[in-house]
């Protein structure tokens, strides 16, 4: 019998065994990944960028942990030895209405207590030559990248030497009576059961009476890579984003290890794990999210069709550096040239709405807590946001023990 069984092992599922272990040295935790390592999904196949935490209103839990979170993370990769690109980031405007776009972010930033100053097209060319904006554009000093598997593969061997029990190589299979569940490895019960799962939270949640109204709907997103930084890219360029929907649109993005990437894709995938050809398909959920595309295409909910079209042309090398083209003034760009390692956003669909849902969605009882939406920028949020799981769904629920 474990005190607390966490069901993936991504950056969220690894800081909520910390941050238990670290409440109670004590507790018996379990933790099982269906892979043979941890992040081999999307806590591993994001941007690496450290998010400052301007995008998101105030309301949102987004907007409470991302800024918290940017420096947590710092201090733990400080703390831990590894590598921060201090990089900073600007966002910039193309016209008139999305220079209203800026004065939108900078007033969340405000609110956020983000640090964001203004530059005009004259102080942007004298920093960054190489970056273009109409009439004003925004810097962000403390956004910066990290190598995401190295960290979350940091996380492992630190929950490790707290004394979590890591199990790889464990698929969970079903539930049983109580919070006793079937997995690849055995049967194991416990008091707590954490789902952490990401691409199949909603799934798993189901079993346990929650996720009603919610599907998770995959999005693939890829880069274009300029390995040796041809480009000659110095800091993350952004344009102002549609904040009617959770993509932040094409970018530029400068690496831990200083390679520079255009994108990313946010291109409707078939079925949860589709990272490339046929690998991993499911005719299940193939026929469970094709349905549910098929509804967001025919009613063009959120805009979905436009999206879907625009999103499939970014599979074209050349569509996809025009974009970003656009943000930039006389860089060199021949050498993105090569596909980056595709990842999965695990996007959860309102089905009574058809809306995507912006924010964290967290549903709990005393048995068992299911993390449904830890999407962009739960990497950059994690530490606050894990404890936060534990305070309001875990340990607020009554205590295990």
């Amino acid at each position: 019998m474990y005190d607390y069984l966490i069901i993936g092992g991504g950056i969220i599922g690894l800081n909520i065994a910390r941050e238990l272990k670290q409440r109670d040295d004590s507790s018996k935790i379990l933790l099982i990944e269906k892979e043979n390592e941890v992040a081999c999904h999307a806590s591993g196949r994001n941007s690496g960028v450290l998010h400052a935490g301007f995008y998101y209103s105030a309301d949102s839990l987004k907007a409470k942990f991302t800024k918290e979170g940017n420096a947590a993370l710092k201090e733990f990769c400080k703390v831990r030895g590894l590598h921060v690109n201090e990089c900073a980031k600007v966002v910039v405007a193309q016209n008139e209405e999305e220079n209203q776009g800026l004065e939108e972010l900078k007033r969340r930033g405000d609110t956020n207590g983000v640090e964001l100053h203004w530059m005009n097209e004259e102080q942007l060319k004298e920093k960054y030559p190489n970056i273009k904006t109409y009439k004003r554009a925004l810097f962000c000093p403390s956004t910066a990248t990290v190598n995401p598997k190295e960290v979350t593969l940091e996380f492992k061997k630190y929950v490790l030497e707290l004394g979590v029990e890591i199990l790889l190589d464990c698929q969970y299979i079903k539930k049983l009576e109580g919070n006793e569940i079937v997995t690849s490895k055995g049967t194991f019960k416990t008091k707590k059961l954490i789902n952490a799962a990401g691409l199949y939270a909603d799934k798993i949640a189901k079993q346990f009476g929650f996720s009603q109204e919610f599907v998770i709907i995959p999005f693939k997103g890829i880069y274009l890579k300029d390995k040796k930084n041809v480009s000659n890219l110095t800091t993350n360029i952004y344009p102002v984003p549609n904040l009617a929907n959770p993509f932040l649109g094409v970018h530029y993005t400068l690496t831990e290890g200083n390679e520079s990437k255009i994108g990313p894709t946010a291109i409707p995938a078939f079925w949860r794990e589709n990272y490339k050809g046929f690998s991993n398909f499911s005719f299940r959920e193939f026929s469970e999210i094709l349905f549910y595309e098929a509804k967001l295409f025919l009613t063009n909910a959120f805009g979905f069709r436009q999206l879907a079209f625009s999103e499939v042309r970014k599979y074209s090398l050349t569509y996809l550096k025009g974009l970003a083209i656009k943000l930039t003034q006389n860089m060199d760009h021949s050498g993105y040239d090569s596909w980056s390692t595709p990842g999965i956003r695990a996007q959860l669909l309102n089905t009574k709405t058809l809306e995507l849902v912006q924010d964290f969605v967290v549903q709990s009882d005393e048995d068992s807590i299911h993390v449904l939406n830890a999407v962009s920028p739960a990497f950059t949020s994690s530490i606050p946001f894990s404890k936060w799981v534990v305070d309001e769904h875990i340990l607020k629920n009554g205590n295990s023990k």
